[in-house]
């Protein structure tokens, strides 16, 4: 007889999953900056694989809207674009503040109280920017998990993620007189205070508070680098 288990059974994750996962990391820190092209054979020198999960790679990451490929063989990181951005913020505007009202009644005071929590032990404000973005898509996530599809969670990761791009640049040009922990700490507990009541409009005004909250930054960024 088998003995039981103790754990269950993980997924392996593929190279090509490793190589999209650091590509789109160094598009949204600016590592890759927005125009600068580069070749599948530098990308796959530099991580040290071959060229096949590159390519995959690129491919996904181009129906993100993060790359422009050429022929297979080199890509350039896509533009930020003022138009671009409000488009984003648009759909989100059409999916989150209705699944938020919809997920605020099928979530309890011991869900908030947990999520709370988590906003407590997010990374500190010297950790690697990377871990706050984490932790911010997280809680996003979890907010609208109890009303969301798969469909609905797989496309807003694309949407957080391409509002990232936008975000970081806003972050980057704000002045300094309160931290980005401090900001994102704050627009975090607004949603949660929306989502307390338990009161759909409330919950829904959050979360359109929050998208218009990404929209200015992002915007107070793009106009300063122009």
């Amino acid at each position: 007889m088998p003995e039981p288990a103790f754990v269950r059974r993980v997924e392996a994750v593929s190279v090509a999953d490793r190589v999209t996962s650091e590509i789109r990391r160094a598009i949204l820190a600016g590592r890759l900056r927005p125009g600068q092209e580069f070749s599948l054979r530098q990308i796959a020198g530099q991580l040290g694989v071959s060229f096949i999960p590159v390519r995959e790679a690129l491919r996904s990451l181009e129906a993100e809207g993060l790359l422009i490929t050429r022929r297979g063989r080199s890509a350039t990181v896509a533009p930020l674009d003022p138009e671009e951005l409000h488009s984003i913020c648009e759909l989100r505007r059409r999916i989150e503040p209705e699944l938020a009202a919809r997920a605020c009644v099928l979530t309890t005071t011991a869900d908030l109280d947990a999520l709370d929590a988590q906003i407590v032990d997010q990374p500190d404000p010297h950790s690697h920017p990377d871990e706050r973005y984490d932790a911010h898509r997280n809680l996003l996530r979890d907010l609208l998990r109890p009303a969301a599809t798969s469909w609905d969670l797989r496309m807003l990761q694309m949407l957080w993620r391409a509002t990232e791009r936008y975000l970081r640049v806003g972050f980057d040009l704000l002045d300094r007189t309160a931290s980005d922990a401090d900001r994102f700490d704050s627009a975090q507990r607004d949603l949660l205070a929306g989502y307390r009541a338990q009161d759909p409009e409330q919950a829904r005004s959050a979360m359109l508070r929050h998208v218009d909250w990404n929209e200015r930054i992002a915007d107070r960024g793009l106009a300063a680098a122009s």
